[in-house]
C-alpha cells in the first residue's frame, strides 16, 4: 500500500501514551476466497457474489505464517496485550477486528476489552477505507468511545475519494476524529 509505512513512526510514538494496547492481525489461509488468485479468470478490485454478499477481490496478501503477515520490522509490537487474528476463515472475508464481514464469527476482541474495563479505544493502522473503518464501525456499535488517529492510517482508494468516504462515514457513525499531535 502506497504510504503505509509511513504511519508506523506515528504508531510507535503513541504507544507511549497507552498502557493497554492490542492489535488486529490479517491471517489467511492460502485458499481464502476474497483473493483474485484463487478465482480463475479474476483480477484484485473486481467484484463477486461470496456467499450471497459483495466481495471485492483482493491482491494474495497476509496469508499465516508467511513473510507477509508479519507485522513491519521497525513497528513496536513487544508492549502489545494481545493481538486477534481475523480472516482466518477461508470462505468469508473479515475486515473488523471484532467480527466477520456477515458477523457470524467474533474474535473475541471486544470482549476482551471490556473484561478489562477499557471503554474508549483510539485506532491506526491499515487501511483506513476497509480494516480500519469497519474496526471504528463495530467499535462504536459495541459501545465504545472511539477515536480514528487519522495520521495514523492510510487507505487503499481503490476510488479515489475512499479516505474522505470512509472518514464520513465513521464520523456519521459516531466516531471521533484527532491527529497524533493532540494527544502526544
Amino acid at each position: 500500500m502506497k504510504d503505509g509505512d509511513k504511519i508506523i513512526p506515528i504508531i510507535n510514538k503513541l504507544q507511549s501514551k497507552f498502557d493497554f494496547i492490542v492489535g488486529t492481525q490479517d491471517w489467511h489461509p492460502e485458499n481464502h476466497l476474497s483473493f483474485a488468485a484463487n478465482h480463475k479468470g479474476k483480477k484484485p478490485g473486481e467484484i463477486i457474489k461470496l456467499d450471497g454478499m459483495d466481495q471485492i477481490l483482493w491482491p494474495v496478501h497476509c496469508v499465516k505464517e508467511s513473510h507477509g503477515s508479519q507485522f513491519h520490522p521497525y513497528l513496536k509490537t513487544e508492549g502489545w496485550k494481545k493481538v486477534f487474528k481475523k480472516g482466518t476463515n477461508p470462505k468469508i472475508d473479515s475486515y473488523s477486528g471484532f467480527f466477520d464481514n456477515h458477523k457470524r464469527q467474533d474474535t473475541g476482541l471486544g470482549k476482551y476489552l471490556k473484561e478489562n474495563g477499557v471503554d474508549t479505544v483510539y485506532v491506526v493502522g491499515l487501511a483506513a477505507d476497509y480494516c480500519v473503518k469497519f474496526t471504528v464501525l463495530d467499535a462504536v456499535s459495541e459501545g465504545f468511545k472511539t477515536y480514528l488517529v487519522k495520521d495514523g492510517t492510510r487507505a487503499v482508494n481503490l476510488e479515489p475519494n475512499d479516505f474522505e468516504k470512509a472518514i464520513k462515514d465513521m464520523e456519521e457513525a459516531g466516531a471521533q476524529m484527532v491527529k497524533s499531535e493532540d494527544l502526544i
